[in-house]
């Protein structure tokens, strides 16, 4: 996933859950107005952590994977 997606990710999840931003945040421990800036796609200062207690709270965890797919396609001719 790409970092600018996880906002929309958290969103879709929640939803999925039936659960209101006062309810994820509530469980998160944050505010639902940084809640809401996520799903918006506004991370700029989020920590790691903010995000961790966030997916954590949806039953999810954070994984570092292989990049692929980096640069530019190689044209075969």
């Amino acid at each position: 996933m790409k970092l600018y997606e996880i906002g929309t990710k958290i969103k879709i999840l929640r939803k999925e859950r039936k659960m209101t931003q006062d309810e994820l945040s509530a469980l998160a421990g944050i505010s639902r107005v940084t809640l809401g800036k996520i799903e918006k796609g506004h991370l700029g200062n989020v920590s790691v952590k903010t995000l961790d207690l966030i997916v954590n709270a949806l039953g999810y965890e954070i994984e570092l994977k292989t990049k692929s797919g980096f640069g530019l396609p190689v044209l075969e001719g």
